[in-house]
Order: C-alpha cells, then sequence, then structure tokens
C-alpha cells in the first residue's frame, strides 16, 4: 500500500512558448491562436522609460491589434490601480488583456481580464474561488524571473496602509504565457537576485508543502530549483549572459506552476509584513526570511532537505540531517553571493518593529497551514529576531 498514489490535482496555464526575442513578433504569435484584436496592454512606467514597449507594440499593430496601454501599475499595487486598468479597458471596447513586467503587472492583468466583462467589484474577489462569469483571453509575459505569477491562479493585492489579500481562482490560469528571456537583460543585479531567491523559494515550499505536494509539482520543484541554483549567481554578476538569463527565467516559471498546485508556506507568512508595512520588495523579503525558517523547518523537513541537497549538487553523506544541513548552508551561499542584502537591519528594520511583524505573520493562515512544521507566534517573533 506505501505505493499507492494519493489523490491529486494539478492544473496550469493553456499554452506556454519560450523563445528569445518572442516579444517582437507577439503579433505574429497571437495572431493565428486568439480571436480577440483590442487588447489591454498592462505594465508599468519603468519598462517606457527603459524602452521596452516599441518593438511589442509595432509587432501587435503590423498584426492587426489595437492596443490600449495602461502602464501605471506600482510595485504592491493597490484596489484603485485594478479599477482605473478596468475602466481604461471598457471606454475603450477591449476584448484581451496582455500583461507584461514583473509580478505586480501581471496580478492586475489577472484581476482585470476578470472584471471588464463582470459586474463584480474586486473587493468580492477576495479568497479562494470567489470569481463568477468568465474572464478575457489573457496573455502574460513577464520581465523579471521570481514570481512566477505568469503561471499561477493567484493574484496578491495591498488593500490597507500595512495589508495584502489574495485572488486564489483557476479563472487566472491565462490562455497562454510567452517566455522571452531577452526582457530580462535590463533587470539590475539586485532585483535579479531577489527574483531569483523568491522563485528558489517558490520551489522549495512547494516541496515541503504539508497538504498539496504532489508528485507532479515536486518534478517542476525539483528542476526548477536545479535551474535558478546553478544560474542564478551569474545572472547577479553578468546581466548579459544569456544560458543564465534563460534558465532562471524557465526555473522561476516551473516553480511557480509547482507552487500554484502546492501552495506556499512560512517563508511567504513571515514576508507579507516586511512588504505590507515597510514596503519591501517581495522578494528580497523571501530573502530574508529564507534561511531562519529552514533552519525552523529543518527538524521536520529534515528528509525533503536532504533530497533537494542532490538537487543543488551537494550533500550526499547518507546522512539525512547533515545532507539537510548541507542544503541550507548552499542556500546561504547563494544569498550572498548574490548579492542581495542578508539581515533586516540592512534594509533598515527596526528591532523594535519585529512584535508586530510577528503578530501580522500569523494573520497569514491560509499560507501557514501548509507549513511542514507548526508555527507559533513566539516562533515568528524568534525567526524574525534571527534575521534581524
Amino acid at each position: 500500500m506505501n505505493n499507492v498514489i494519493k489523490p491529486f490535482e494539478f492544473a496550469t496555464v493553456a499554452e506556454i512558448i519560450v523563445e528569445w526575442a518572442g516579444a517582437e513578433r507577439l503579433g505574429e504569435i497571437l495572431q493565428t491562436r486568439l480571436r480577440a484584436r483590442n487588447a489591454l496592454l498592462v505594465t508599468d512606467p519603468g519598462l517606457v522609460k527603459a524602452g521596452v514597449l516599441p518593438p511589442v507594440l509595432f509587432s501587435l499593430r503590423e498584426a492587426g491589434f489595437q492596443v490600449t496601454l495602461y502602464d501605471q501599475v506600482q510595485a504592491d499595487p493597490q484596489e484603485c490601480i485594478v479599477r482605473k486598468a478596468t475602466r481604461v479597458a471598457r471606454e475603450h471596447h477591449c476584448d484581451m488583456v496582455i500583461g507584461l513586467g514583473g509580478g505586480s503587472s501581471l496580478d492586475v492583468a489577472k484581476l482585470a481580464a476578470v472584471l471588464i466583462p463582470s459586474e463584480q467589484e474586486v473587493q468580492d474577489l477576495y479568497g479562494i474561488g470567489k470569481v463568477s462569469g468568465q474572464r478575457l483571453p489573457l496573455v502574460q509575459i513577464p520581465t523579471t524571473a521570481g514570481t512566477g505569477s505568469e503561471v499561477t491562479n493567484i493574484a496578491i493585492l495591498t488593500t490597507g496602509e500595512n495589508s495584502k489579500m489574495g485572488v486564489v481562482d483557476r479563472q487566472l490560469y491565462c490562455d497562454l504565457v510567452l517566455l522571452d528571456a531577452q526582457l530580462t537583460l535590463g533587470l539590475p543585479r539586485v532585483h535579479t537576485a531577489a527574483a531569483g531567491i523568491d522563485a528558489m523559494v517558490h520551489a522549495i515550499e512547494a516541496y515541503t508543502g504539508k497538504h498539496k505536494k504532489n508528485p507532479i509539482s515536486d518534478a517542476l520543484a525539483r528542476e526548477a530549483l536545479c535551474l535558478i541554483s546553478r544560474h542564478l549567481v551569474t545572472a547577479c554578476h553578468d546581466g548579459q549572459n544569456r544560458e543564465a538569463r534563460e534558465s532562471v527565467l524557465l526555473g522561476a516559471l516551473l516553480a511557480g506552476q509547482a507552487f500554484a498546485n502546492s501552495p506556499v508556506a512560512a517563508v511567504h507568512a513571515l514576508a507579507y509584513p516586511l512588504g505590507g508595512r515597510h514596503h519591501i520588495p517581495h522578494g528580497l523579503s523571501n530573502a530574508l526570511m529564507l534561511v531562519p525558517v529552514l533552519r525552523f523547518n529543518a527538524a521536520v523537513a529534515a528528509p525533503l532537505y536532504a533530497e533537494l541537497a542532490a538537487v543543488v549538487g551537494v550533500g550526499g553523506t547518507g546522512n539525512v540531517e547533515q545532507d539537510a544541513q548541507a542544503f541550507i548552508d548552499e542556500m546561504q551561499r547563494i544569498i550572498v553571493a548574490s548579492g542581495a542584502p542578508q539581515r533586516l537591519r540592512d534594509v533598515d528594520i527596526q528591532q523594535g518593529d519585529l512584535p508586530v511583524l510577528a503578530h501580522d505573520a500569523m494573520q497569514q493562515t491560509r499560507l501557514l497551514v501548509n507549513n511542514p512544521r507548526k508555527l507559533s507566534e513566539a516562533d515568528a517573533l524568534q525567526l524574525y529576531q534571527q534575521a534581524f
């Protein structure tokens, strides 16, 4: 009976295209796949300033698409950003949505695609399975290698001064992902590091999840961790390296597929208050909390960490505890080598902030339930102190 497979579900996006410079022929790619021809393109001011958009817009318009540009997405987007994007799309009668950018732009694109044809309001969507009706056709093109948002059914919004809320629904899986690593060439070192570590966290937490871990998510998580651990440091120090950029971007996508089906846990639960209260970017928040949480979970998850040690090329002693420790040490080494900040005090967190952060982290029950080891508020405070 030990070999019997437990029932599980796995869902992902309909189609993925991996192509260097593929964004420059986006119109040609979409022309034969979608009937819709009036696109809302959701992105952020940074990509506009970086000059990323002209070849994408030219390709779409040459292929017969009308394009309405919404380029006001900010990091940790608030509800008003989604409402504005939805209003602009309705005013221009858009019948499809393209997300181009980091996780924030992709999340806004998901919610806009759901809300444009709907009578629901954004606040009606929070939670699991609250989306009703059909969304518009949705295409996602990531420009950072970290969030995996292009292949997840999750969108996160900032709902107050210090809080975030999530929308989780199958309707948020898009129709097509275009993975074009050329778009990541201009990503600065610190953003490359934080995004890549974020993706590694996705893979690790999917692999060690308490409830929904399954053979498909495991396989994706292992391959994601293999790709990112081998290439992230190179991508950080040699941002023009095509092999490194492609490997980390693909790894982030695979990790996204993994955690969309085997959800993340305590690292993210402790990271969210750092973003909500102190506006620390999500990937960096995860990087700061990863090693303390790994050490905490090792009391329960050591056998799984030992398996992941082999994936990242360390361990091999045959001793579970030693190999698990080798895995944790390797994660620490990658963080240091990537150049990401390592301590909460390095990003202006004060000792007096820690109790409030611990209290906030305990509100993330949707995530904490997935953690391999039960975590109390006192544990959370101790983890923040270790990270300080």
